[in-house]
């Protein structure tokens, strides 16, 4: 959808006292997430619509139904403009019918319900999937497989697993796949496998309806599997001296509501149950120009898609869409002080919503604090000059933005942070557990066939798999209307006599004009990438710009006819730029459970819609194969990878120039300065 002309030339941000002035008048901000009052109010609405039993209808989905883009524009430009509308969006399951409901809260009533009878389902709820991990152990035929297998049913645990798409051409029901585990001795539930069994429930009707014994395997042991401190045993390594993070005057960031300030950025944070955090209308101060300056409308991360490589009958369908199926911010957890954040860290809560449509709660789902981690922001020591040595050191401080989601096995840790040079680094971490196998191996010489992965330790496979995390970036670089121009290093060959030199390298630069021009597989050749906004220069020419560093540049290694990259298919490029539409959120697609890749990035991307100076969204994927190693066991170490959304002539000199350092602070007793 491209943004209308009237709105080109709108102030994007007012100051922080204008913008709380504007919050405290109208009661909220348009982009902040529902309160648990209102989460209340459409759980009120939606039943009260429907006279059918309340256990026929169930609450999938319910966020923010965010106004059109104008819309935003147009209320932070005029505080005397009327908030936008206030609605909620719901997926909701109706006596087994998916339906797309908008709930009005100001007028307390439905603006629109439509059933969707498309390919896929909606996000699973917690709900449904803790029923149907009870239903084994009550069903007599896998109480007689636990029995044949010598192990105690109450020592067993389940899980339910997406059963993904096959190539089946009729709708399949909404059926789930239950896989179970043994604790006996040990916490780390995903270390001990009972492989060979599959159960299969429908969720709709919460029965079984599907159930195989394939084979016998040995469970792996509980020792060494337990990964609590205090189930540990001697020898310890050294233990560090205690440290610690002290801002005495307390932080320089400030909270209203859910916007944040600074130094000189400003944001908006939204916790969404699908999404989990969502940065919003990110802007700078620009010390030069006097003026906040447009940077980022909208980012986050739009899918994650995690494909196993183990092709056994119990493993093979094992694709899962992290964010679509489960919920990205759904399996969020609370976030421990002094352990998942430092001492100087401030955390908020996060709600959503209940498979009844009941309110609930995250505390500390988020926690946001300044880093100061000794780094330097720049320095310069200028021994030229004779019989002087100048030098200037600043220290990098930034701001970070932290959620910890652990979907199943795998913790997943979420930072947004702000520098003050203006960028924006996004950086994921991976720990948890691994998914692995149970094997009849206990060491590596006796292995004879294919088993896709690892052997960690006796009876256990670690499986080769892939993570991959598209987000969302609605860049608006000093407005709406930008470019994406991908600027290549090309070596040119020195042929005649200007110069001793045999070869040296330019930038070419490309201006992508459709969808088509701008998907890239990065690796290949080097290259920069940049949004840019055409209609705007600096005083030496140069188009003011934002340039994407990629960290992680892996792609998708299946075939393209492979049916998972099919439903994952924005894989297989780290880089795709489309024109922004509302609609297009979820780069999987609306119902990512059982989909078939009929409605997804790719697809969209077909259209190869126009680009340039128009309203674009870069979707970047970061990429993750993972071949587990026994380091890896009981539980993975972090692994991190990163991206920078850098300003590009932007500026007219180093912003960060006239940053005055922190003062310094001295300890009673002690010569060590310390950064306050």
């Amino acid at each position: 959808m491209a943004m209308a002309s009237s709105f080109k030339n709108l102030i994007f941000f007012l100051s922080f006292s204008q913008i709380l002035s504007i919050i405290l008048t109208h009661q909220y901000h348009p982009l902040d997430p529902l309160t648990p009052s209102e989460l209340n109010q459409v759980r009120t609405i939606v039943r009260g619509s429907n006279p059918i039993p309340h256990h026929n209808l169930t609450f999938q989905y319910v966020g923010l139904d965010e106004p059109d883009k104008p819309s935003i524009l147009s209320w932070l430009s005029n505080q005397s403009t009327k908030n936008p509308p206030r609605r909620a969006s719901v997926i909701a399951r109706i006596d087994k019918k998916t339906h797309e409901i908008t709930v009005d809260l100001s007028t307390h009533s439905i603006i629109s319900d439509r059933i969707y009878d498309g390919h896929g389902y909606p996000t699973l709820t917690f709900e449904e999937q803790t029923a149907a991990n009870k239903l084994p152990l009550t069903y007599a035929p896998f109480v007689a497989s636990i029995s044949k297998r010598g192990l105690k049913l109450e020592e067993v645990g389940c899980g339910s697993f997406s059963v993904g798409w096959y190539g089946e051409k009729r709708k399949t029901n909404r059926v789930v796949k239950v896989m179970c585990y043994y604790l006996d001795g040990s916490v780390g539930i995903y270390m001990r496998p009972i492989e060979g069994i599959t159960t299969i429930v429908d969720l709709d009707e919460m029965k079984i309806t599907g159930y195989s014994d394939r084979l016998m395997v040995p469970v792996p042991k509980a020792d060494g599997t337990d990964f609590r401190g205090s189930k540990q045993k001697p020898p310890f390594p050294p233990r560090l001296k205690e440290i610690t993070v002290f801002q005495p005057k307390g932080p320089s960031f400030t909270i209203s509501g859910h916007s944040i300030r600074w130094a000189n950025w400003e944001f908006h944070l939204a916790f969404d149950m699908r999404a989990g955090p969502i940065i919003s209308l990110a802007s700078i101060y620009d010390l030069e120009k006097d003026e906040r300056r447009r940077v980022l409308y909208k980012g986050f991360v739009s899918e994650l898609f995690v494909p196993y490589m183990d092709l056994t009958e119990e493993w093979y369908y094992r694709t899962f869409f992290d964010a679509g199926e489960y919920g990205f911010g759904l399996c969020a957890v609370p976030l421990e002080p002094l352990r998942d954040c430092p001492e100087n860290a401030v955390f908020m809560d996060g709600y959503f919503t209940g498979q009844d449509g009941t309110p609930g709660k995250i505390p500390n789902v988020f926690c946001v604090f300044e880093r100061y981690a000794g780094d330097v922001m720049w320095r310069h020591t200028e021994g030229a000059i004779p019989g002087k040595v100048i030098r200037e050191v600043r220290q990098e401080v930034s701001l970070v933005v932290r959620m910890v989601s652990t979907v199943g096995n795998y913790d997943y840790i979420v930072d947004w942070e702000f520098k003050q040079s203006g960028s924006i680094k996004a950086t994921v971490g991976l720990t948890g557990t691994l998914e692995v196998r149970g094997s009849k191996y206990t060491h590596k010489d006796q292995i004879e066939e294919e088993v896709y992965g690892t052997i960690l330790a006796e009876n256990t496979i670690g499986a080769y798999h892939d993570h991959f995390l598209i987000y969302h970036l609605d860049l608006d670089v000093d407005g709406d209307a930008n470019s994406f121009i991908k600027a290549r290093l090309q070596t040119t060959s020195v042929t005649d006599d200007r110069s001793p030199r045999k070869s040296y390298w330019s930038v070419v630069s490309e201006k992508a004009k459709r969808e088509s021009d701008a998907k890239i597989q990065l690796g290949l050749k080097p290259a920069e990438l940049l949004v840019v906004n055409p209609n705007k220069m600096t005083r030496v020419g140069n188009y003011v710009g934002y340039r994407l560093i990629p960290g992680s540049v892996e792609r998708a290694l299946l075939s393209d006819d492979d049916y998972a990259q099919l439903r994952g298919a924005f894989s297989k490029y780290n880089l795709w730029v489309t024109p922004y539409n509302k609609s297009e959120k979820w780069a999987g697609g609306l119902y990512t459970d059982q989909s078939r890749g009929d409605d997804n990035l790719a697809v969209w991307s077909l259209r190869n819609r126009e680009i340039e100076n128009k309203d674009i969204v870069l979707w970047y994927t970061m990429g993750f194969h993972h071949v587990p190693y026994q380091e890896d066991f009981p539980v993975m170490p972090t692994v991190s990878s990163s991206f920078e959304l850098r300003p590009s002539n932007f500026f007219e000199y180093n912003p960060v120039l006239k940053v005055k350092p922190p003062k310094d602070i001295k300890w009673p007793n002690c010569s060590t300065l310390i950064m306050a």
